[in-house]
């Protein structure tokens, strides 16, 4: 027997999640399915930043940029606890840009996007200040401007989260694997990787949000081999030792007209990051080149006065972005806004995402709800512009008093690990942490600040089934813990789940 729902989403990065919670919340019945873990493709492999795309003015994407600029302080306060404002350092390299051209674009950066809480641009000296310190002397002057930084992975699991309190049915580890259109109809297959077991789901309509995978399903659920839509570019990260004591973040210039970030990451660590280049292959083997590696490294070394030696690197990631093929000859100019593309066959639609950004998936989930109005009618009206987020139900400028509440209720934490909680679960931190009056009814300790309480509450509330789901999207303590910690959770969490 076949379930129906009005809206059938094919992928659980942030773009499916998203539109999923924005068309629950109005009343469409939904379903998703994610072949593997929330986020576990591109939706955790960014920058994790919440910003305008400074760069992207260059390429005169003034549209894409204010539209980015514009979501900041939106996403922001959906969940302040996941997303915080951060400030960033462009030093101004006599040999590349002039002094000028930065302030003009930092100057558009400021006023296009409808800034109000964030702070402006402001010159800061490099020469006498604490931003200068880890720099090279040469650099005497940079500029000071605000973005904000986010978790990715976590801001998406927090979308899923919406998107089943309103409705939705939300299934991981569970692959599309058949997709027939009957009429005014799709009938979909979908297969539980874990279990074996299969479901038939009739729908309206498909969106195919498969992120760097969206080719593939349409060649294997929908039998379309000829599909070649996708630009798939890599971008790799490197995290090394903190290479310096204050918070904000570094925009370095290269020579090659690129930028990379050094942004402060977990409490001792440092990301740096990302490089473009074309990708050919399976997107989840996507890892680090010798050539990448060195090109970071490099372009870091060229600005900060202690080198950053390959020897140094604690962590690296690399993904794959799923950019719409517009021609673009070099990767770094490829669009990075989205685009939707409509098959041209009559019937039930399937509407097709290419590329977008993390910061923009909000306002990619509203447009894509005007097609969806137009196949279906419409319900309800935009309401996620000033809804919160699972946890973010608190003053946007009000984290620090919920740090305080929290420490004063769990005094028997410490500080860094009442931070980081209140940071990954918000006002929910008391469902994780539950009646507990001691750290011992926390239950067991798997390190780094991981309890059986945490634990379980991402396997009952979040989807995690294994422990990478949980050290490295629903937290980042896969850098701390050692593999062993990583096993012995691994094989508690299998024995819990039998």
């Amino acid at each position: 027997m076949s379930k129906h729902v009005e809206v059938f989403i094919i992928g659980g990065g942030i773009n499916g999640v998203g539109i999923a919670r924005d068309a629950a919340g109005r009343g469409y019945s939904v379903a998703l399915c994610e072949m593997n873990d929330l986020a576990s493709g591109t939706s955790s492999w960014s920058s994790k930043l919440i910003h305008g795309g400074l760069r992207y003015l260059e390429h005169y994407e003034f549209m894409l940029v204010r539209k980015a600029l514009s979501e900041r302080e939106v996403l922001w306060a959906a969940a302040p606890h996941n997303i915080r404002p951060m400030r960033f350092i462009l030093p101004h390299h006599k040999d590349l840009r002039p002094a000028w051209l930065l302030r003009l674009g930092l100057f558009l950066y400021d006023y296009i996007g409808g800034r109000k809480l964030l702070p402006p641009t402001k010159t800061v000296n490099l020469a006498t200040g604490e931003f200068g310190k880890p720099l090279k002397a040469m650099f005497k002057k940079g500029f000071q401007y605000s973005d904000c930084q986010v978790d990715d992975a976590r801001l998406t699991v927090l979308n899923a989260m919406d998107a089943r309190e309103k409705g939705a049915d939300v299934a991981v580890q569970t692959e599309c694997i058949s997709a027939r259109r009957e009429g005014d109809i799709w009938r979909v297959q979908t297969r539980n990787r874990q279990s074996g077991e299969t479901t038939e789901y009739t729908t309206d309509m498909v969106i195919n949000a498969a992120g760097p995978w969206v080719d593939k399903v349409l060649g294997n659920a929908f039998g379309r081999n000829d599909a070649k839509n996708v630009r798939m570019v890599q971008g790799s990260h490197i995290v090394v030792p903190k290479l310096y004591d204050h918070d904000n973040c570094y925009i370095f210039q290269n020579a090659d007209e690129r930028i990379i970030f050094a942004i402060p990451y977990t409490e001792d660590t440092t990301l740096i990051g990302t490089t473009d280049k074309d990708y050919e292959g399976d997107p989840r083997d996507a890892e680090i080149s010798v050539e990448e590696t060195n090109y970071l490294c490099n372009a870091a070394s060229e600005y900060f006065e202690k080198p950053v030696r390959k020897e140094d690197i604690v962590w690296t990631y690399s993904g794959v972005r799923p950019l719409y093929d517009d021609g673009a000859d070099a990767a770094q100019e490829a669009t990075r806004d989205y685009v939707f593309k409509r098959d041209n066959e009559d019937g039930a639609p399937l509407i097709n995402i290419f590329g977008g950004k993390i910061t923009t998936y909000r306002v990619l989930a509203e447009k894509m709800l005007e097609e969806i109005a137009n196949h279906l009618g419409a319900k309800g009206s935009p309401w996620t512009a000033s809804a919160p987020l699972p946890g973010g139900n608190f003053p946007t400028q009000g984290f620090d008093d919920l740090t305080k509440a929290t420490g004063a209720r769990y005094p028997f934490l410490k500080c860094d690990d009442t931070y980081r909680l209140c940071r990954a679960y918000g006002t929910h931190v008391a469902m994780v942490l539950g009646q507990a009056e001691n750290y011992e009814q926390l239950g067991e300790n798997f390190g780094a600040g991981l309890t059986e309480c945490e634990v379980r509450y991402l396997i009952t509330n979040e989807w995690a089934t294994c422990a990478d789901d949980i050290v490295w999207r629903r937290t980042k303590l896969g850098i701390v813990m050692t593999k062993d910690q990583i096993a012995a959770l691994d094989k508690w969490m299998q024995t819990e789940l039998a």
